[in-house]
């Protein structure tokens, strides 16, 4: 992937170069990595440490095009004196982050910067487009590394009698047996190899202990851990063991074995014992207000790109949210449902279902508009089994 990065970033060091401008790529902490430019930009920029193996964080260098590419999503610019530093002011940058298609973490920024003068008026949609080129290399390693999850799955299926479900690096489910979905609240049986139709299965607990899994496994790929975890439709907790999946020479997901305590305890502070505290309030905001939201006033959140977007009792405000998941995996023990990849339910505020001619579902939602909202054929059964219908 950098040797891909450093190729488009080569290809257009010339233009950049053609006005006093460098070229750069960082890994996901902002550090340095390589740098193309002409011979005098390249010396003014390593006065200004603007060079290989310097890192340009946020939390190092304040405001910047690198640091702060890897905080947000798309194309960041940065011109003069909005740099936190007074020693970078002579410096106009433009970076964005380039994301792992399953975590959605950064794993490395291309940027441009140029000395004194604006950067290209191209430089936003060349730096777009890298970008975007670049992540659909990492989509089909992501579909190919879905592949290889199932086939896993697979093999522990033949070889255990326990419930069985495989998790992405994200903790998003792949494929689940018929026991694991229930007690996760997911679609049984259906291989999700692509990265952008998998389930998020709502247990907290789970998510931190395949979190501590993938780090355990990064320091001894032999390790098999287990824990006991709150699951949907139970009282009590369940153990549950984790193996990590190693696939293309790296750690692709892992595999839970539910009703088994194989394999080394996990730290108490990394599997709590009790259920995570329901979240209270759902933050909007509405022009330059912070919007502080009852659940019961949220109807249901749309997805909009990165925006996530709530019908509520007060209209329609903007979420404080970077995207859909991160709402859905906050609500997804309060009452709210992932029931198609755009879409999150207030199953409280469902008023119909209505059923089309081929059998698809839709929702009228309780509010103002009786809003439909349409329900994923692969996000139907986990409505049905929510609504005990």
């Amino acid at each position: 992937m950098f040797a891909e990065l450093g190729f488009r970033a080569a290809s257009v060091a010339n233009d950049v170069g053609n006005v006093g401008g460098v070229v750069t790529v960082t890994d996901a902490t902002g550090r340095i990595l390589s740098e193309w430019g002409d011979q005098a930009t390249l010396v003014r920029a390593t006065d200004s440490s603007l060079a290989p193996w310097f890192c340009w964080s946020e939390c190092a260098a304040g405001t910047n095009g690198m640091g702060t590419a890897l905080e947000a999503h798309g194309p960041v610019l940065i011109r003069g004196a909005e740099h936190w530093c007074q020693a970078f002011h002579n410096w106009f940058c433009e970076g964005v982050a380039v994301r792992d298609v399953v975590t959605r973490e950064p794993i490395a920024v291309l940027n441009i910067s140029c000395w004194r003068s604006q950067l290209p008026a191209s430089a936003g949609s060349w730096l777009a487009n890298a970008a975007t080129l670049t992540q659909r290399t990492l989509k089909g390693r992501a579909r190919d590394s879905g592949a290889e999850l199932v086939a896993a799955f697979t093999q522990a299926r033949a070889r255990s009698s326990a419930a069985l479900a495989v998790l992405d690096t994200a903790g998003k489910v792949v494929i689940a047996d018929e026991t694991a979905s229930v007690l996760m609240g997911v679609p049984a049986a259906t291989p999700a190899v692509d990265p952008t139709v998998r389930w998020k299965p709502g247990l907290p607990e789970l998510f931190v202990a395949a979190r501590y899994a993938s780090r355990q496994a990064a320091r001894n790929p032999d390790w098999v851990g287990s824990t006991q975890i709150f699951t949907h439709l139970a009282n009590e907790p369940t153990s549950i063991s984790i193996r990590p999946v190693f696939g293309f020479g790296r750690l692709i997901g892992n595999l839970v074995s539910f009703g088994a305590s194989e394999g080394a305890q996990l730290p108490q502070a990394e599997a709590p014992a009790h259920p995570p505290a329901q979240p209270r309030r759902v933050v909007a905001t509405r022009n330059n207000r912070i919007v502080l939201l009852r659940l019961p006033e949220v109807s249901f959140a749309e997805s909009e790109g990165n925006d996530v977007w709530l019908s509520t009792d007060q209209g329609r405000l903007r979420a404080a949210y970077a995207g859909l998941d991160k709402f859905d995996g906050e609500l997804a023990d309060a009452g709210f449902l992932r029931v198609h990849r755009r879409y999150v339910v207030n199953l409280s505020r469902i008023r119909e279902i209505e059923r089309g001619v081929k059998g698809e579902l839709s929702l009228v939602m309780d509010g103002r508009t009786n809003t439909m909202v349409p329900v994923s054929r692969r996000n139907a059964p986990a409505l049905r089994r929510a609504l005990d219908i």
